[in-house]
């Protein structure tokens, strides 16, 4: 326990902890399992200095035998057994293990630690809310609205960029110099070890690692041409950096500072730090990249189907906008028709009636007239079983009916009615890819566009002139 103080406290390494307690405390840590489950616990590599101290003899005499004769203790041999060494434990990563997006990750904390970090993402994102109890207590981070013909103007009334839709998990993702935490749906934080340098060089100062920096991405599974997979979490914006919020800056800036401020001092790091092991993390991070709206064929056409992980559609995000919370009407969201999708609650009725509910200003609202069908890999399954549950459904447009796409294990409530209304106009509207397209294809000609693409593709050419002499 003082060594994990002293690392996460102090941002000593463990080198550094073990060797200050076993200055305060001879001989120290005495047991080698411990001290290598403490360097593989911070992801860091053993020096072969470190060794392990013999049993001291107060211990060696506590534990006697029933004849009188010492004990010898687990673990005290300081023995090169594979099992034991502390770099094997370390390559024991594992690596072939089944990965679904359903996975619970990281360690649960207490309960009033959560609430301190609560507290903090709601006054960085929401400060005018900051007091008002049972509003804290649900998930501030921004969410799309569906494209429909109305908001489908906004992408020639403001400027946009666009991305590809993960089919992933929604995270935020908030890091103090102790650790990383993963913020899901339900605004329950669970910790994971990660490491974030900052860009400071004073290496006698806490200022070295990021500390209440808040991040807002996904969490997909790649898979990697070797057939492993591999998850990886994609930060798509910034709203805090070192407890200072940038939620109101435009987005353009905010995705510039999560390169700047995040990502090129983790990536330095990790080029010529000998001591940390990234490739130890729980899952890779990288900045999710974004385009010209110029570039939706080919990001739609190319980039989409090469993808290591499922995508179901397009994210357009404003470039001058700030950091919306909850409902983002600016920020929209397409999907491939037979994608669009709206998350009920399920619940089994008298006369095994097959019920949906959304929520309405806090209340479960049933939705009459709307069936449900479970089909595929659901058509065998116990429908009672799911009752309670929350099921994506999608739209069976022939058919009339809903049909269940997956369990969200990942969200405790329903999606709002006005959510609901939106993905039915969605629906209705009928976007197709070939529609989007043609309507992309007129916006990008609209000078708000055409002059701001033409500085954008100018500064690249810079750029890359730039780099071009920089390797000569």
């Amino acid at each position: 326990m003082i060594v994990h103080f002293l690392v996460r406290s102090h941002l000593m390494t463990v080198t550094q902890a073990i060797l200050k307690f076993s200055e305060a405390r001879p001989p120290g840590i005495y047991k080698q399992d411990y001290i290598d489950a403490l360097y593989t616990f911070y992801h860091e590599r053993k020096p072969k200095t470190v060794t392990c101290p013999p049993t001291p003899e107060w211990k060696r005499s506590s534990d006697l035998d029933l004849n009188g004769e010492a004990v010898q203790d687990d673990g005290d041999g300081d023995d090169d057994d594979d099992d034991t060494n502390g770099a094997s434990l370390q390559e024991k990563h594992v690596e072939n293990e089944v990965l679904t997006n359903d996975d619970v990750l990281g360690d649960a904390i207490p309960i009033d630690q959560q609430n301190v970090l609560r507290y903090f993402c709601i006054s960085v994102l929401m400060p005018g809310r900051v007091n008002q109890g049972r509003g804290n207590a649900q998930f501030p981070g921004s969410h799309p609205v569906s494209l429909n013909g109305d908001n489908l103007q906004l992408l020639r009334q403001r400027y946009y960029y666009a991305t590809w839709k993960a089919d992933g998990t929604r995270y935020m993702m908030l890091i103090t110099y102790d650790g990383c935490y993963l913020v899901d749906r339900n605004f329950c934080f669970r910790r994971v070890q990660m490491r974030f340098p900052s860009r400071s060089i004073n290496e006698d100062s806490s200022e070295r690692f990021h500390h209440l920096t808040l991040l807002d991405g996904e969490m997909i599974i790649d898979k990697l041409s070797d057939g492993k997979l591999e998850r990886r979490y994609l930060a798509y914006d910034l709203m805090a950096i070192n407890s200072q919020s940038v939620s109101e800056r435009p987005f353009s800036e905010r995705w510039k500072l999560l390169e700047k401020e995040v990502f090129e001092p983790r990536n330095i790091d990790r080029s010529t730090n000998p001591i940390y092991r990234y490739d130890m993390e729980p899952f890779r991070v990288r900045r999710k990249d974004f385009w010209l709206l110029s570039t939706v064929t080919k990001l739609l056409q190319d980039f989409i189907p090469r993808l290591s992980h499922a995508a179901d559609g397009l994210i357009f995000q404003g470039w001058d906008d700030p950091y919306v919370p909850r409902t983002h009407e600016g920020l929209l969201k397409w999907k491939y028709p037979e994608m669009n999708s709206v998350d009920f609650l399920f619940e089994v009725g008298n006369g095994n009636r097959y019920l949906l509910y959304v929520f309405e200003r806090g209340t479960k609202k049933l939705l009459e007239g709307n069936r449900v069908e479970f089909r595929d890999e659901y058509a065998d399954v116990d429908v009672s079983t799911l009752s309670g549950k929350i099921i994506e459904c999608s739209w069976d447009q022939a058919e009339q009916t809903w049909v269940c796409m997956r369990i969200r294990v990942d969200k405790s409530t329903p999606n709002q009615f006005n959510t609901f209304m939106k993905v039915k106009r969605s629906i209705s509207d009928n976007i197709t890819e070939e529609v989007l397209l043609d309507e992309i294809s007129q916006i990008v000609k609209l000078p708000m566009y055409a002059d701001r693409m033409a500085k954008a593709h100018q500064q690249q050419h810079h750029q890359h002139a730039h780099m071009e002499k920089r390797r000569r």
